[in-house]
């Protein structure tokens, strides 16, 4: 108790420091403002003079102030220098975020860590060095490496690839740190929407997708560009009308209210979550890599969300009852065989009460393949208790849907005659994920009110600022509140921040950025507080923190689990922007800061933002390694040993090549 007390004493103290600094910060905005506006009168006044008297000078006026020259020094007041830049840039005062967070002990959220049963053991520090020497990567994937899906030399040494092994996370020893080279003729991504339609070729040089799905609408090459008509495999004639067409022969469905966060399998170029966003949806889009050529990468490329995986052998990385709806067009995935164990792991993370929605051959072909698998499924699906709500003919598309829906109780499980599949034991947690072995068995669902999943959330867009339900008073909170107080003092801090500093502080033109990713978010508050934008943000919930992903997706928001220890499964080039908010001070405790940021590297685009908030000491080593990557400091801020850096990275690749063996196909 006394323990606690004094951690609770000294939270209160950072919190009166940081309301102090967030006072300091907002009067310092506007001695910065009225000082740029001073320096651009006094400019202009000299030009006009220069103009009257025919001189002529170079003079250049100030107006990057703000957002340029992090290391510009103010005088305050008192005469004393200030390294100083613009807007909120260190945490507010409505909350100690500076992260004095409190340890999992002291709050209800157990880690992705202790719940996974198999996480791989963390890899040791690496010995840092004051310079940077980067190299290229010297590997078969060349431009579109992903270190653990191009592990050639684990894959060789697979003892089977029955269930997509291959396709599987096999992550090297130790994490590179070269840098992944750039595509010939690479070119600032076209913006949001138009990319949804066409990206540059030379981007995503790859023309076999094309060739092998452009009579079904997938992707075209049209000149320098790859343009996507809106359709595919199950929607020839546009990916809206198959969407609507779903949601009338399912009203319940109620796009962008009652469903928003779904999962789709086999994503094709992610058309179907790409049109999704025309109706408030979330589409979480997944694919193998290099099924179908590079097909997650257009997606991406499109400004779409959608990560490289499988349903293999181990569980998907998200935790238990989060998704809305999950939906497979065509996705070749063989449901029926093993038990199920692969629609048992959509069971798993599928809400109580939610929706499958199953568009294959299977539903409206007649062939006698066609045919065997329908009764499977049927048997399958019926001894799982999922209802056949719905199989509907679109006859424009010419395909059929067939919906299902999971029960929202435990009649149904209590009524079996037979219990397979079997019900999981009781001890099996359906949130831990993290290289977790797929378990053909079924979760219970809960029945009590307080607890997640026996209620389904509010309606869109409410769900976004509510506390969910199940957080109580008497839970305590990843800051050392009590958990609805948490939740909502974070989401109002983020609000402050995004509006008072991210938003026009530090000098990013918002409607370059789509992609976003939150690299370590807690309850998604950065992300709830760009609502209004046209981004998308993946929330990364890191193995070793207290595990609020189901906080997020209550919330109407997606996400991930994810060890930054590892590359990330997704494609170089894939984010605009990336937020890090005590990330790597932690993280380096664990291995290499130089690989980490040779990770940043390869997934965030070129001319793309980081932007860290961290202490000092990690702000420093950062802005080390940025300037030896060639990438432009935008701006640094520091108070108190605590810090905001904001980095641009840059076309700049090394010249040396450094060869990894193992990932030499």
């Amino acid at each position: 108790m006394e323990g606690q007390s004094q951690m609770m004493e000294g939270q209160s103290q950072m919190m009166v420091k940081v309301m102090q600094l967030d006072k300091e910060i907002l009067r310092r905005i506007q001695r910065r403002r009225n000082l740029v506006l001073m320096r651009l009168k006094q400019n202009w006044a000299r030009i006009l003079v220069n103009v009257r008297t025919g001189e002529t000078r170079n003079d250049k006026t100030d107006e990057k102030v703000d957002q340029k020259d992090s290391k510009e020094s103010d005088k305050s007041p008192d005469g004393q220098t200030n390294n100083q830049s613009s807007g909120e840039l260190l945490p507010s005062g409505a909350q100690s975020e500076l992260l004095n967070e409190t340890t999992t002990q002291s709050g209800s959220w157990s880690t992705q860590a202790a719940e996974s049963k198999n996480e791989k053991e963390t890899q040791k520090s690496a010995n840092q060095q004051g310079g940077y020497t980067w190299k290229l990567c010297n590997v078969t994937a060349g431009p579109d490496y992903i270190p653990c899906l191009d592990n050639w030399q684990a894959i060789r040494s697979l003892h089977s690839t029955k269930h997509y092994e291959h396709r599987e996370r096999h992550c090297p020893e130790e994490p590179p740190t070269c840098l992944v080279s750039l595509p010939e003729g690479y070119k600032r991504p076209i913006e949001w929407a138009t990319s949804r339609e066409k990206i540059w070729y030379h981007n995503v040089p790859h023309t076999k997708l094309a060739q092998i799905k452009g009579h079904q609408n997938w992707v075209k090459v049209t000149g320098e560009f790859l343009t996507f008509p809106g359709g595919g495999t199950q929607f020839k004639h546009g990916a809206l009308h198959y969407i609507d067409f779903i949601n009338e022969s399912v009203p319940d469905i109620a796009w962008g209210k009652q469903t928003r966060v779904i999962l789709d399998v086999g994503c094709g170029v992610a058309s179907f979550g790409g049109y999704l966003f025309d109706r408030d949806v979330l589409t979480m889009s997944f694919a193998p890599k290099d099924e179908h050529e590079a097909q997650v990468q257009f997606a991406l490329e499109r400004g779409i969300p959608a990560i490289s995986a499988v349903m293999g052998t181990k569980r998907l990385p998200y935790p238990g009852r989060v998704f809305d709806a999950v939906h497979c067009a065509r996705c070749r995935v063989p449901w029926h065989i093993e038990g199920g164990k692969l629609l048992l792991e959509l069971n798993r993370v599928l809400r109580p009460g939610g929706f499958f929605v199953w568009s294959a051959t299977p539903v409206y072909q007649k062939l006698a393949e066609d045919v065997e698998i329908w009764q499977a499924m049927t048997e399958l699906t019926k001894a799982m208790c999922w209802e056949l709500v719905s199989i509907t003919k679109d006859t424009i598309n010419g395909v059929g849907v067939a919906t299902y829906r999971k029960p929202s109780s435990n009649d149904c499980y209590e009524r079996r005659s037979k219990q397979e599949p079997p019900l999981c034991e009781a001890s099996d947690d359906p949130n831990g994920a993290w290289n977790v072995p797929l378990k053909a068995c079924m979760h219970k669902v809960p029945v009590d009110s307080l607890e997640r999943g026996s209620q389904w959330p509010e309606k869109w867009p409410a769900r976004l600022g509510k506390t969910p339900y199940w957080m109580l008073s008497s839970q305590v909170g990843v800051y050392g509140k009590p958990a609805p107080e948490d939740f909502t003092a974070d989401y109002e801090h983020w609000k402050r921040v995004v509006s008072n500093s991210y938003l026009n502080g530090i000098g990013i033109n918002w409607s370059s950025v789509r992609n976003t990713m939150d690299m370590r978010s807690v309850y998604g508050g950065f992300a709830a507080a760009l609502k209004d934008l046209n981004v998308w943000v993946m929330n990364v919930i890191t193995v070793d923190s207290p595990d609020t992903l189901p906080i997020i997706y209550e919330r109407g928001l997606f996400g991930i689990y994810h060890d930054w220890c590892e590359s990330f499964s997704t494609y170089p080039r894939s984010y605009d922007l990336l937020h890090a908010d005590h990330l790597f001070s932690k993280v380096k405790k664990r291995c290499s800061m130089a690989a980490v940021f040779a990770e940043v590297d390869r997934i965030l685009r070129p001319e793309g933002k980081l932007i860290v908030r961290d202490n000092v000491e990690t702000i420093n080593e950062l802005e080390n390694m940025a300037r030896s990557m060639k990438w432009e400091v935008r701006m640094t801020y520091s108070k108190d040993k605590e810090g905001l850096l904001c980095v641009q990275k840059s076309m700049w690749r090394p010249t040396e090549s450094e060869t990894l063996t193992y990932a030499i196909a």
